[in-house]
């Protein structure tokens, strides 16, 4: 029988809300149709963003959002955004050589941080560091954060409808440099890191700077990286972090909607990769920052998939659907994060509409979320808490040249007198009775003494099973009332995901 040891005595700290983050870049379907429809749209909106999305969104207490890129960032300027919106300039984006579609600048800085305002998620940009110049990052950061009358930049700023400062504490300067942004050397990308970084000291921001790190493995990346960090005795601006981007794409172009036992086994040992992707890159780190003071900041991470399987049918670039195969990544990719809360500061699903792992499906009238939504709904009582150690012992299956992948995954932790426990049973066909231990007397007693708790279950009888807009609840997950006490047997579907919570 599968079991799992909550330890109350280990912990590696609290899990930092921003480890539940997201993603929202300017790429086909992800803002126009999507999050955003218009003021004048017959689609219910506030301030222009779908009210639906705005409702769900908020629901699971995001506790931060990236924008504008992505890719996107690396051709984008600041300036095209703001003012008014039949003045701003249309452009051919990043993407434009994907799917001709042409951006209309009609989201800007003021609408994402609207947006971020309805929402409760704290703003984080991505910063081109690629086709502009230093001084134009930090003029954006000014026009941002100065209080009015205090500067020009401020008081334009103002006369565009927001006199108060943003609230900007997360920055990312530069996106991918080792690919479409720049096609950059490790050693030139931290070269160039330090130089906007040093333009930025005149504000005399207490910002969160994150450094462009890797693309999944490359860990050459990473140590070049690192050593022409660290070459500065001394930098104008502290960093805060490093992001790596890690796409679980172990067959890159397989089917969303589709698969067969080894198509579903290969994501899930891509998934649990993501531990090792974290420790090899922090063990990387560790020769030029000892001391661990920079976090792991993954700001892009979620299944790839072949595109074309959503509402859109491919008019939505990179658009795909989502079923139990993309949750049970979602889970066992949070638990990792929970996991090693202590070396991750930040991480952000890529992405939040009508793309890749995305949590909404829109277009029109039409709205659902998807299993992945669920997940993230699911495990939102970790953010903030103290995370717990767990031990877990399950059937294990063996992958050539990767981990062995336990077959039940899990993570608990405490806040505000609550325990959360989340667990997704990774095993296709096979459910799973699973025995909780270390629950202690003092906190669930005997089964004949039980406190009362709660227990969710995200499953499909058909894992291959998606919400669409004419059933947005195919996949949905169940919620019963049960006691709770030491030594209890919970009972997992095949391929689900589920949290006790007491």
């Amino acid at each position: 029988m599968d079991c799992i040891r909550i330890d109350r005595t280990r912990s590696k700290g609290t899990i930092a809300p921003e480890l539940y983050g997201h993603f929202s870049e300017q790429i086909g379907g992800v803002f126009y149709d999507g999050i955003y429809v218009g003021e004048e749209s017959s689609v219910e909106n506030i301030h222009g963003f779908r009210k639906a999305l705005v409702d769900r969104f908020k629901a699971l207490k995001p506790p931060v959002l990236r924008w504008p890129g992505g890719c996107f960032s690396e051709t984008y300027d600041w300036r095209d955004g703001i003012g008014p919106k039949k003045d701003r300039p249309r452009r051919a984006n990043w993407w434009y050589s994907f799917d001709h579609r042409v951006e209309s600048n009609q989201v800007g800085t003021h609408e994402f941080m609207d947006f971020c305002r309805l929402t409760g998620a704290e703003p984080y940009l991505a910063a081109n560091m690629t086709s502009v110049p230093a001084l134009h990052i930090r003029d954006w950061i000014e026009y941002c954060t100065f209080p009015a009358g205090s500067t020009t930049l401020a008081d334009e700023r103002a006369a565009n409808g927001d006199p108060a400062p943003f609230p900007l504490r997360y920055v990312g300067i530069g996106n991918e440099n080792w690919g479409g942004g720049g096609q950059m050397s490790p050693e030139m990308c931290a070269r160039e890191y330090i130089r906007f970084s040093t333009i930025l000291k005149s504000l005399g921001q207490d910002l969160r700077l994150v450094m462009c790190g890797a693309n999944g493995d490359d860990l050459h990346w990473t140590r070049g990286l690192m050593a022409e960090w660290a070459k500065r005795s001394w930098q104008e601006m502290p960093t805060w972090g490093v992001s790596i981007h890690y796409y679980n794409n172990f067959l890159y172009g397989s089917d969303p909607l589709t698969f067969d036992e080894k198509g579903w086994y290969d994501e899930m040992f891509g998934a649990d990769h993501t531990r090792r992707i974290l420790l090899n890159h922090r063990a990387a780190m560790d020769e030029w920052d000892p001391e661990r003071k920079l976090k792991i900041v993954l700001d892009e991470w979620g299944n790839w998939h072949r595109d074309g399987s959503g509402p859109s049918h491919g008019f939505n670039l990179f658009e795909q659907q989502s079923n139990m195969r993309d949750a049970l990544v979602a889970a066992v990719t949070l638990n990792i994060f929970n996991e090693h809360c202590d070396i991750l500061g930040m991480a952000n699903v890529a992405q939040l509409c009508n793309n890749l792992h995305s949590l909404f499906l829109a277009g029109g009238d039409g709205f659902t979320v998807t299993p992945n939504y669920h997940v993230f709904d699911m495990y939102k009582e970790h953010q903030g808490g103290r995370q717990l150690h767990t031990e877990v012992q399950a059937e294990v299956l063996e992958r050539e040249g990767l981990d062995p992948l336990c077959t039940l995954s899990a993570s608990a932790s405490e806040k505000d007198g609550a325990l959360t426990l989340t667990l997704a049973n990774l095993s296709l066909t096979e459910a799973k009775t699973v025995t909780v231990e270390g629950l202690t007397a003092n906190a669930a007693g005997s089964e004949n003494n039980a406190r009362t708790g709660s227990f969710t279950v995200l499953h499909a009888a058909d894992p291959m099973t998606v919400n669409t807009f004419e059933d947005p609840e195919a996949v949905h997950p169940v919620t019963e009332t049960l006691g709770v006490y030491e030594g209890m047997r919970l009972t997992l579907p095949a391929a689900s995901v589920a949290v006790l919570r007491f």
